[in-house]
């Protein structure tokens, strides 16, 4: 097995069980640390719902997303209100819509899930070029995450790629020792290491930056010190100033829904 990452050679490092009936096979990348599923052939059934039942964190971790996000693009991003943001793999769209209550114009866009709390939000073509896009929780799902992350660039032309997905150090962990392999979804089938996705920011021609479980894929170098900084315990009341200085959206978005109901139609 080739890795996606590095083009490396990888060597099996162990087989678990997956939806409780699937054999998974785990290959690792000494060059790059790059951990992936041999042959997922099960996703399809994995996918039956987008979000998996098991996902008791959704909420929580949106909670904890939002005010770090608000820091990392009102500090490194420089937005001060002028600018667009789309969420990849949107999922309910919970995040889009708390991104909007703190006054950034983000948009949601995921091709397997109904965007139930952002109606009306959807990235459309027509909304041109933005200046960051999020993808959180997602790199794990890819086998090859090369490509999304390459279809993103080159589809909404942002100068930053802001994600997440946990890190592990080291000689990949036991299967029983990590419960982010999450062997009974069968959803999570690539793992990463910190070196890994320099990896894969110097293949994509990108500045990397990395603190507090958020990554950022950046045009320009970024501070890693102020990165960790402001999405430390500064986010949430530094998220309560961006919404001052931005103003949220909230109130606006009801009209602007309110006036969809009249006329049938979102301007961009």
């Amino acid at each position: 097995m080739t890795c996606a990452i590095c083009s490396g050679a990888m060597e099996p490092k162990f087989s678990a069980l997956v939806l409780g009936k699937h054999l998974a096979q785990y290959f690792y990348c000494r060059s790059c640390g790059f951990l992936a599923v041999r042959d997922p052939h099960w996703l399809e059934e994995a996918y039956s719902r987008a979000i998996a039942n098991a996902d008791t964190g959704l909420v929580l971790r949106n909670l904890d997303l939002a005010p770090k996000v608000a820091s990392t693009l009102f500090w490194l991003a420089g937005e001060r209100g002028d600018g667009r943001f789309v969420d990849l793999a949107g999922g309910y769209g919970l995040l889009t819509r708390m991104m909007r209550d703190l006054g950034f114009d983000f948009y949601w866009q995921d091709k397997y899930c109904e965007n139930i709390l952002a109606a009306g939000f959807e990235y459309r073509p027509e909304h041109g070029p933005c200046r960051a896009v999020t993808a959180f929780e997602v790199l794990e799902h890819l086998a090859d995450p090369l490509p999304f992350v390459e279809e993103a660039l080159t589809t909404y032309r942002p100068d930053h790629f802001l994600f997440s997905t946990e890190l592990y150090e080291g000689e990949p962990p036991a299967p029983e020792r990590w419960n982010y392999y999450a062997f009974a979804t069968g959803q999570h089938v690539a793992f990463f290491q910190r070196r890994t996705l320099q990896k894969l920011a110097d293949r994509l021609g990108l500045h990397f930056a990395s603190a507090n479980r958020l990554h950022l894929f950046s045009r320009q170098p970024v501070d890693e010190y102020l990165l960790r900084m402001v999405t430390g315990l500064l986010a949430s009341p530094l998220s309560l100033y961006i919404r001052f200085r931005l103003g949220s959206r909230t109130v606006r978005d009801q009209e602007l829904m309110l006036g969809i109901s009249r006329d049938g139609d979102l301007k961009p």
